[in-house]
Parts: structure tokens; sequence; C-alpha cells
């Protein structure tokens, strides 16, 4: 798998740092806030990688208008509560992506964070120079719809067999099946590896740092 491609594209919350379980809670926090079901832990984790709107109405889809922006607002509230560094990083990832990149290849994300979620959490781990384009889910479509893979391929004008989508989540995989490029998931984050496989990725890795393994 050496030298098999130009463009990695990396998922960022489960994928390259540690915040799932920080994310599930605040949406549970959200829930009891505004009144309403607290999901269970692994339905909260399933619904990590939309955006926080489709999130939301997967979480709650009986809910009204007002009381999903406040369900958004209560999470944001809870989620930005939490001062974040390097150290949220999953280990070794920071110098994973030096060397990716010291040897040459374009790094990308493709979140379903908010671009402000994004450019705090690039800012708090010091990572912001690492990537060529980042690509957040209220500036582009929700995944799994492929759009925000379409326009990262197309900002790096890299052919898609040359192109790797690295992922947590079941969403990630399906977007990168809706894109036809090649995928490769990790069971650090928000879905297990049985259900990331149902998804056909050339691995399924335990961390991210694997990937110097291989690629």
């Amino acid at each position: 798998m050496k030298k098999r491609f130009d463009l990695i594209i990396f998922d960022w919350d489960g994928t390259l740092i540690n915040s799932i379980d920080w994310i599930s809670h605040c949406l549970q926090q959200a829930a009891i806030d505004c009144h309403c079901p607290m999901p269970e832990t692994q339905a909260a984790k399933n619904v990590i990688g939309l955006s926080i709107n489709k999130a939301m109405h997967t979480l709650f889809p009986e809910v009204d208008e007002h009381t999903l922006n406040q369900l958004i607002a209560s999470y944001s509230q809870h989620y930005f509560s939490k001062t974040m560094n390097h150290h949220d990083l999953f280990p070794g990832v920071y110098d994973m992506l030096m060397q990716f990149k010291d040897q040459g290849y374009q790094l990308a994300v493709a979140t379903g964070k908010t671009r402000a979620g994004l450019t705090v959490a690039l800012k708090a781990t010091g990572t912001e120079h690492l990537f060529c384009i980042t690509r957040c889910a209220d500036e582009t479509a929700s995944k799994p719809d492929p759009r925000m893979l379409h326009e990262i391929i197309s900002y790096t004008q890299t052919v898609k067999e040359r192109v790797l989508m690295v992922g947590d989540s079941i969403h990630d995989l399906q977007m990168a099946v809706n894109a036809s490029i090649s995928s490769i998931a990790v069971s650090c984050g928000a879905n297990s590896a049985a259900s990331l496989q149902a998804y056909q990725p050339l691995l399924c890795l335990d961390q991210p740092t694997e990937l110097l393994n291989f690629i």
C-alpha cells in the first residue's frame, strides 16, 4: 500500500482527537437541559460525524424547530466549556501528521464540526499548518453526502484513485463509498470495528498512528 496515495483526508473527532466521550456527554446534557429523553451513550456516539442539525434531528425526531435550536445552543455551550489542547490528540497523532507532511502527502480534514468549532480545535492543538484544506458540515453538505470530499479533491486536483479517507464512524466510511474513494477505518472512536468493517475499508486499525505501517 506504500506510495498508493497522494491525498489523505482525515475525519477529526474520534479519528485524530480523543473527543467522542465528551461529545456524547454534551449531547446527553443538552437533552437534560431541554427536557428531552436522554439518548443512550451509543445512540449519542452514533450521530457523531453528522452536522449538529442532522445529529439533533436524528436523536430527537419529534421536537419542533424551537426546541431543536435550544438543543443545539445547549450542546454548544457545554462543548465549548472545556478547554482543549494538544494533549487531546490521540498519542502520536501530531508526529504522524508531521511525518506524512514531510513525506509530501497532502493532508485534509472532512468533519461534521462547524467551522467555528474546527477553528478552535485546530488552534488549540497546534495543527492548523498541517492541512492544505479543511471542510466543515455547516459550509457544505453533511456526511454521508460526498460533497465535502468532492470539494477537497477538486481543490487539491487529486485523482480519486490517489485519495484516502480515514475515519472512525460509519458516516465517514459511507461518505467514502459515496465518493468512490478508498478508506481506512480506526476503531478508537464512535463505532465498533464490526460496524466499520461492513463498509469494506482497506484496513480497520485500532489507533490512527498505525497508518504509518501501511502508507
